[in-house]
């Protein structure tokens, strides 16, 4: 059997249980492989989660990051502030029911303290690297979210917002090329 075939009989497979073990395959990426779209919880987590981690990574590369970083990094805070922003407004409106979380998960943080403890001269590739990796995270998630989202008003936000996380991965993606 060939690659792609047993992709498709795993994700054959898997599918029944994507309604109980969402929040799973959010988690560890098994959605993202299948192209399976989000729960609107797990999206609204996510999607929080994110912000903040760019946010506060951010904070940290303005700090300790090249002049490249630093430029990149108050972009990141300023457009994921606004992000932050605007889906704490649909949730507190009630057009989305879901709780957002107000503080980083273990793994986030875990990963924001490792960042922070970087070498010196290791904190350039760490946080270029970082970036690349979660925006590409973020653009499928928002595209996901956006084609096959239940909440009409997510949904909509999901797909105005895509444009600028694509622009995002596109600018840490030339970022980390300069920086090599």
């Amino acid at each position: 059997m060939n690659r792609n075939a047993g992709l498709v009989v795993m994700a054959l497979c898997l599918l029944p249980a994507t309604a109980f073990a969402q929040s799973v395959g959010e988690k560890s990426g098994v959605n993202s492989v299948l192209g399976v779209t989000p729960s609107t919880a797990d999206f609204a987590k996510e999607a929080a989660t994110s912000d903040m981690m760019e946010i506060e990574s951010s904070k940290i590369a303005q700090q300790r990051g090249t002049p490249e970083q630093k430029t990149f990094a108050a972009q990141m805070i300023a457009d994921h502030s606004k992000t932050s922003a605007e889906l704490k407004q649909l949730v507190s409106s009630g057009d989305a029911k879901v709780a957002v979380p107000s503080a980083l998960d273990d793994s986030s943080q875990k990963k924001l303290n490792n960042l922070r403890d970087a070498k010196p001269e290791n904190f350039a590739r760490d946080y270029g690297a970082m970036q690349v990796s979660a925006h590409k995270d973020a653009v499928s998630l928002f595209e996901r979210y956006s084609k096959g989202g239940d909440n009409p008003k997510l949904k909509d936000w999901a797909g105005k917002t895509l444009p600028a996380l694509q622009h995002h991965l596109e600018m840490a993606q030339t970022m980390e090329k300069n920086r090599k």
